[in-house]
């Protein structure tokens, strides 16, 4: 059977050939809804498929958007890329997704894949200094936006949340139960790169500790990004005989590793262990007991993301300040802290 084409689809509709492209890829022009309906009963009544390699090969762009995020295992990058996937949908675009492992070498790889494929533009979640990964970005000239972090090599437009206000805000709460001082569980790094979340969540939880004048020292303890290695980290610290009277943790998968370990070592949460952390992944309700987090809004954020990465009108010009979209924070108040149980924001 012989392949049908968009002019099969003209001529049984009593139109152009363009007139059909413009009702299959709803512009950029107008079309008459008489018009369109005959359009679209001759697609049907035809099988007709377009041809979308060589739509792509005709204006050098899929509908394809290019994602990619350190780690999909992780709650809240799942959550992020799904959240990217359904702003993608809504716009008439698919997502491809790539894990960069926290590697340079696999950003570069996917970076080069993604761009190679002419995708319409590329959101990047970068957790490292991503020297290479700018040069490439500018190597193509490629539609690029910042999504959760601005790696300080990259100068593209970027989608962010208050991570330091976050921060001061769940250690200020935990402050406020009357505790000596708070610890707090941040990442791998000594000296994290600038624009890494978690630094600014760790700047977050020592501010929020200056300002009630109480010390940082000795109580910032490094630990991976994930629940597995972050309860091995958290069997230390709490079996040792100066265990914290309360921990921040830096994302909430840590803290779900923290409540882990303290369960094993029955140590009650919240009696004698309060915890909060950073996220507000959708497990974070569902723990023992339910974690006092800070909700970051990703839907919000990934709309946002898909608009600047397709739409030139919005991509803000001017300095990097004005270049970042941001996103406020908000206190979620569970009983890991000593609360009961509001549900609510603050």
């Amino acid at each position: 059977m012989a392949k049908v084409t968009r002019d099969d689809v003209a001529r049984l509709a009593g139109t152009s050939t363009a007139v059909v492209s413009y009702v299959i890829n709803n512009g950029p022009r107008p079309v008459a809804p008489a018009t369109r309906e005959r359009v679209l009963a001759a697609i049907k009544q035809l099988g007709y498929r377009p041809d979308r390699v060589a739509q792509a090969m005709a204006s050098r762009r899929t509908d394809l958007i290019g994602m990619i995020v350190p780690d999909a295992r992780q709650p809240f990058f799942a959550e992020m890329a799904h959240a990217v996937e359904q702003a993608a949908a809504e716009r008439g675009k698919m997502v491809l997704v790539g894990n960069s492992d926290y590697r340079d070498e696999r950003e570069v790889h996917y970076l080069r894949a993604f761009l190679g494929m002419r995708v319409s533009g590329l959101i990047l979640v970068s957790q490292g200094p991503s020297e290479r990964a700018a040069a490439e970005i500018e190597a193509w000239d490629a539609r690029v936006v910042l999504l959760h972090e601005r790696p300080e090599a990259i100068d593209d437009v970027a989608v962010v949340t208050d991570d330091v206000g976050g921060a001061q805000l769940a250690t200020r709460h935990l402050l406020e139960h009357g505790h000596a001082y708070v610890a707090c569980l941040g990442g791998t790094e000594e000296t994290p790169a600038v624009g890494d979340p978690v630094a600014d969540h760790v700047e977050g939880w020592r501010r929020a500790m200056h300002e009630s004048g109480r010390s940082t020292e000795g109580r910032l303890f490094q630990a991976p990004y994930n629940r597995y290695d972050a309860y091995q980290v958290a069997l230390g610290l709490l079996a040792a005989p100066d265990r914290p009277p309360a921990i921040f943790c830096a994302t909430d998968d840590q803290a779900i590793g923290v409540l882990r370990a303290a369960r094993e070592l029955r140590i009650d949460v919240p009696g004698e262990l309060a915890v909060a952390g950073f996220d507000d992944v959708k497990e974070a309700g569902l723990t023992d007991p339910p974690l006092t987090t800070v909700f970051s809004d990703r839907p919000a954020m990934a709309r946002a993301a898909v608009d600047l990465v397709l739409d030139d009108s919005l991509r803000v010009v001017g300095s990097r300040r004005e270049r970042l979209k941001q996103f406020p924070s908000a206190l979620v108040i569970r009983r890991s802290c000593g609360c009961g149980e509001p549900n609510a924001s603050a």
